[in-house]
């Protein structure tokens, strides 16, 4: 296995602040469609927004499986929205800042996201260019000192509550494509920054999902995170981490909708005895175990070469629509063995089955998937 005891110990550290500090508030979370706002600082005092950056930012200095225990024990919080609140945080917003940006970026933005002090967001998806994000159209131009933004986000996580964003922008032609793509830091308080409005989900409920426009949102040079114009390749960089992870989530969350499940079916019964009685449910359930069990071998496999500085993407999209798909596979059998408790909204194994399907459609759908397996892996 490729967890250590240091690994162990904080998997119950984590297991023990989730299950008495988040647990609770899940349903009223949901409910809400917003977690409360002493989630972020109370995780940064814990020091689980920086398990795997170094001491200097006020990190923990861990590997890429410190990441993986977080994923997997934020699961248990019954709510999938906050766990991936907090995995934009930590593996998708701040994981450039920390590889492309500057020092002086990295003390304004990184150290404070880590303490929870300083919420992020990653602004990549448009109304017209969301997989194809070649496509963008939100525009950096040059002026005197800067760069004028103008443009909109939406689909954006964390974006109602985020002091800052992680910017995606086109700084050249549009027919240059992924040749003319910049990222910029731009903090939520500059004029013309607003929230268009807060959308509403088919599930992850409780995390706040934006729409945002820019007009003549003016920033400084400064702003620029890496090179000018490289940004595309920057971003597929980040990208091949928010999969990872992503499908990692996904996994947690089957495994636990699975557990939910076992414990379900021995408990209700039908003609005479528990439904875990009958052959056709206990090989469902092993179905399921398997899928979720040779999935989450891979991705730990893959997590060993990221954490070496690997860059495998064909692998890492293979795991994210593995993934994706088994989780969606997970959910609906599990939801189908509740039968019609199991379509209850108040019921945990409905909000599953809302919730796995996201993850499909995040970060690159399973068709852009399976387009980069076949370039990449097959040569087609």
């Amino acid at each position: 296995m490729p967890f250590t005891a240091e690994h162990d110990a904080l998997r119950e550290s984590i297991r023990a602040f989730v299950t008495k500090e988040l647990r609770p508030h899940a349903e009223q979370w949901e409910h809400d469609e917003w977690f409360a706002d002493w989630v972020f600082p109370r995780m940064g005092e814990l020091g689980l927004l920086g398990l795997r950056y170094p001491e200097q930012y006020g990190g923990q200095g861990g590997d890429y499986f410190s990441a993986l225990v977080l994923s997997e024990e934020m699961a248990g919080c019954g709510s999938g929205g906050v766990g991936m609140a907090v995995a934009v945080q930590t593996e998708m917003a701040t994981p450039p800042i920390f590889k492309f940006g500057t020092e002086a970026q990295k003390q304004q933005y990184l150290v404070p996201a880590i303490a929870g002090r300083k919420v992020a967001a990653l602004g990549i998806t448009e109304p017209d260019a969301g997989s194809d994000v070649a496509g963008i159209r939100t525009r950096a131009d040059r002026v005197d000192g800067g760069w004028r933004i103008n443009g909109a986000k939406t689909f954006i996580t964390n974006g109602v509550r985020a002091d800052f964003i992680v910017l995606v922008c086109r700084t050249g032609a549009q027919e240059d494509g992924a040749r003319a793509i910049t990222l910029f830091l731009v903090d939520k308080g500059l004029p013309g920054f607003a929230v268009s409005r807060k959308l509403k989900k088919m599930g992850m409920h409780a995390s706040d999902t934006a729409e945002l426009s820019f007009t003549d949102v003016e920033i400084s040079d400064g702003a620029v995170l890496g090179e000018v114009n490289a940004g595309f390749y920057h971003l597929m960089w980040e990208l091949q981490g928010e999969r990872l992870i992503g499908a990692a989530g996904a996994v947690a969350g089957a495994d636990l909708c699975l557990q939910e499940t076992l414990r379900y079916v021995k408990e209700r019964h039908a003609f005479g005895r528990p439904i875990a009685g009958f052959q056709v449910t206990r090989h469902k359930l092993v179905d399921m175990a398997t899928d979720i069990a040779l999935v989450k071998s891979f991705i730990y496999q893959l997590a060993e070469r990221w954490d070496r500085g690997d860059y495998p993407v064909a692998e890492i999209s293979m795991a994210k629509l593995a993934a994706g798909q088994m989780a969606t596979r997970v959910a609906d059998g599990c939801l189908q063995l509740f039968g019609g408790m199991g379509y209850m909204d108040e019921v945990p194994v409905s909000r599953h089955y809302r919730d796995s399907r996201l993850i499909r459609i995040g970060a690159g759908t399973d068709e852009v998937m399976k387009e980069i397996i076949a370039k990449t892996a097959l040569g087609l």
